[in-house]
């Protein structure tokens, strides 16, 4: 019995140069097909979407915030324009990684297709990074209740 790891292709079938005897015992996960590419990058997509819908909230609650506090906090315009347009990117990212998701990974015709939107999404990604950093810099503070008694 050949002892050398199975080899795939990029589709997800097995290469021609890998013998498999019908008889070869399944692998350790109990998984004996091969990775569908297709629902590998599905699940990955799913999950920064989850992600992004985190920030998402995140964004809108501290827009909240900051409008709670009015335009007599120091940073308000700052803020304001900075949680927008972290809104619209993520809103886009959202939108772009739908896109990404509805392709078929194993069509060579659409890789330069998928390698240019996969790129712009990473990219989008960064500059929310960014804004999210500078958002955070300002300090978003959420109004707090004078708690002491007055006399």
């Amino acid at each position: 019995m050949d002892s050398r790891p199975e080899e795939y292709e990029l589709n997800g079938d097995l290469r021609p140069s890998s013998p498999v005897s019908p008889d070869a015992s399944p692998s350790r996960w109990g998984r004996n097909q091969p990775i569908n590419m297709n629902h590998y990058a599905n699940k990955k997509s799913a999950a920064e979407s989850m992600l992004d819908i985190a920030l998402l909230m995140a964004n809108a609650s501290q827009l909240k915030a900051v409008i709670d506090q009015g335009s007599g906090f120091a940073f308000f315009i700052p803020l304001v324009v900075l949680i927008s347009i972290s809104l619209v990117l993520q809103i886009a990212v959202g939108v772009l990684l739908i896109f990404l998701v509805r392709y078929d990974l194993n069509n060579p015709a659409k890789h330069a297709k998928l390698d240019f939107l996969n790129n712009l999404a990473t990219g989008l990604v960064f500059i929310i990074v960014v804004v999210n950093i500078f958002i955070t810099a300002f300090g978003v503070q959420k109004p707090t209740m004078d708690t002491a008694p007055r006399q």
